[in-house]
């Protein structure tokens, strides 16, 4: 079982033109048998956990940037039902994002905007590998033109796919082969 931090946006326009997509990342990764990890926030991270809890799936984790339970909702107004657990990491959002992108296998970004794009720089720093569910309503096609402006060499694999099944499955395959010694580790 590998850990799939879920990212991406928690409001804006993306969010309802992601939903859909949201909701089979969360079914897929349950039916493959895989964790999530999401920050435990609004929009389309919690549409993935809520779908991902419906499906059957056994282990979703929200990483909080608040201290405490009664802080996470009474201050930051962020959702607790679509977890198994969370934790609440004091960290506010930029510690809190830190944590959950390093903690994870791998990255699926769904939509997004500022929060996105600081996760993705998270993950590129840190090899983390990432997908984006290429569907235009987010901050995939800027980070596009980011990686060519900075003409990115790193071996950290980043790919982009409209198609959600085929962006988990190219995710499992490549994390897989990183980790093909370590195999009764994952599984």
């Amino acid at each position: 079982m590998y850990q799939f931090c879920i990212s991406g946006a928690a409001k804006g326009s993306s969010v309802e033109e992601s939903k859909e997509a949201a909701e089979l990342v969360g079914k897929l990764l349950a039916k493959k048998g895989q964790a999530i990890l999401t920050g435990a926030t609004i929009g389309l991270p919690n549409i993935v956990a809520m779908a991902y809890k419906q499906a059957g799936g056994t282990s979703s984790v929200g990483l909080s940037p608040a201290a405490s339970k009664p802080e996470h909702v009474l201050k930051y107004r962020l959702p607790t039902s679509a977890y198994d657990s969370i934790l609440y990491t004091g960290l506010h959002y930029v510690g809190r994002d830190s944590l959950l992108v390093t903690s994870s296998d791998a990255v699926i970004s769904i939509g997004g905007r500022m929060g996105t794009l600081h996760e993705f720089t998270i993950a590129v720093e840190s090899d983390v590998p990432i997908g984006f569910i290429d569907n235009n309503s987010g901050i995939e096609s800027e980070i596009r033109k980011i990686l060519q402006i900075t003409e990115f060499k790193k071996e950290v694999f980043v790919t982009f796919n409209n198609n959600p099944e085929k962006l988990i499955d190219d995710l499992i395959e490549h994390l897989n082969k990183m980790h093909k010694k370590y195999k009764d580790l994952y599984f």
